[in-house]
């Protein structure tokens, strides 16, 4: 089997639960491409109103973005706010988004409940600071707006976002109380072991390499064996391949580097995030912190260059850690890991319907955890046969980006525009 990359979330998650390659053909109502937390969430959904699932991994579960990134359960989206997707979907499917988005991070943590998910979940709320003070205004209007729908968010100002985040390095804050963190590897591990213990067939080690017609279904084909099923869920996001043409290059995959310190004294676990929230902040070269259960400090940046990356990637969360939490010096980084995110030009999720009975979703933009798991919950209707067009996500055509492999290459040196940015705006 393909096994995870090495990082603290490999080197201290929960065991995978026991799974093979599919071999030989299966039938399914529906079959799910991808054990990340989006299909994942899907499957378990699709199981519990009774339907037969089969979900198909090509690596192992959270093998992907799902099992490498931070681990912050977010109820927001990047970059864009309830007003931007109203004016881009129109008020009905805009506001139903925006509802999904809103409760997302709580129905992770009620799923972790549930199934009694064993991944370190700290529901302690998620904090976005704002970098400058010219920033106040617009984490003003964010908070104004997702109350308006009834999203439990505060604005936070200088001095009670100093006291929530031991540092005087940001000028105010948005609270989200449902939002938190968790060991991402051990959720997926453990949204894997409650799938199969609903019946759903997990197959890893198992690319698709093959989606076509049969009949009035669709049939995978994979190196040992195949699955036909009614509908399909294609659940990949920036590990997408080219298994529905044109989907892969409808996104761009930014590697993103994740690290921890060694283990921090006492003293400085209290001052630094003290109320353990999940911190991610304004700005586009995004400053996040979170606190592991074994008083690690977990952050990360993005590059502009991938000469020497984990080295420069290291360095540069120091002297980031150094600067936000002057308490905590430069400490030692323990262990470091990359894995890719997708990034779409619009900085919205985008959700096809590609055939009759096939969906994808995909461009996450950085908020996968929350978003992936309400997104599977939606598609699982999808699946269980409510047409798309009931649903609360706002399908689009596919559109491939223009010289795509170009745009991929120099994605990075976006980087260089939104640091500037962030000195002025």
């Amino acid at each position: 089997m393909t096994g995870m990359p090495a990082s603290h979330w490999a080197a201290t998650a929960v065991a995978a639960p026991e799974t093979a390659p599919l071999k030989g053909p299966l039938q399914a109502d529906v079959a799910v491409v991808g054990a990340g937390i989006t299909g994942l969430s899907a499957a378990i959904h699709l199981a519990e109103s009774g339907v037969r699932v089969v979900l198909l991994e090509a690596a192992e579960a959270g093998f992907g973005g799902s099992g490498r990134n931070n681990g912050q359960i977010i109820p927001t989206l990047s970059r864009l706010d309830p007003a931007d997707l109203v004016a881009a979907y129109g008020s009905e499917k805009g506001e139903g988004l925006i509802a999904m988005i809103r409760d997302s991070a709580a129905l992770v943590f009620s799923l972790v409940e549930k199934h009694g998910l064993r991944c370190d979940a700290v529901q302690k709320g998620w904090i976005q600071p704002a970098h400058r003070p010219g920033r106040m205004v617009a984490v003003g209007k964010r908070v104004a707006q997702w109350q308006a729908r009834g999203a439990d968010v505060r604005l936070l100002d200088a001095e009670a976002a100093r006291a929530a985040l031991g540092t005087d390095f940001w000028h105010g804050a948005m609270l989200a109380p449902t939002g938190g963190h968790v060991n991402p590897l051990s959720l997926v591990r453990e949204m894997a072991r409650a799938a199969i213990g609903l019946g759903v067939g997990l197959h890893t080690d198992t690319p698709v390499t093959g989606l076509e017609r049969a009949g009035s279904a669709w049939r995978l084909t994979t190196p040992q064996g195949s699955v036909t099923a009614e509908r399909v869920i294609l659940a990949t996001n920036a590990y997408t391949d080219d298994l529905w043409p044109g989907l892969r290059r409808s996104i761009v995959p930014v590697l993103n580097f994740q690290m921890v310190t060694k283990p921090l004294p006492p003293e400085l676990r209290a001052s630094i995030l003290p109320a353990d929230m999940a911190c991610s902040d304004t700005q586009g070269d995004l400053h996040f912190f979170r606190w592991t259960a074994d008083d690690r400090l977990v952050s990360g940046c993005t590059l502009i260059s991938l000469q020497d990356a984990d080295r420069r990637a290291q360095e540069r969360v120091r002297d980031r850690i150094a600067r936000v939490f002057p308490q905590a010096g430069r400490p030692a980084i323990e262990r470091s890991w990359s894995g890719h995110l997708a990034m779409t030009a619009d900085f919205r999720p985008h959700f096809h319907e590609l055939a009759p009975g096939v969906v994808a979703a995909v461009g996450y933009n950085g908020r996968g955890m929350a978003l992936g798991a309400a997104v599977g919950r939606e598609l699982a209707k999808f699946g269980a046969g409510t047409d798309s067009k009931d649903l609360p996500l706002p399908f689009t055509p596919l559109r491939t980006l223009p010289l795509h492999a170009l745009v991929t290459r120099f994605a990075p040196a976006y980087m260089a525009h939104l640091r500037r940015l962030d000195a002025t705006g």
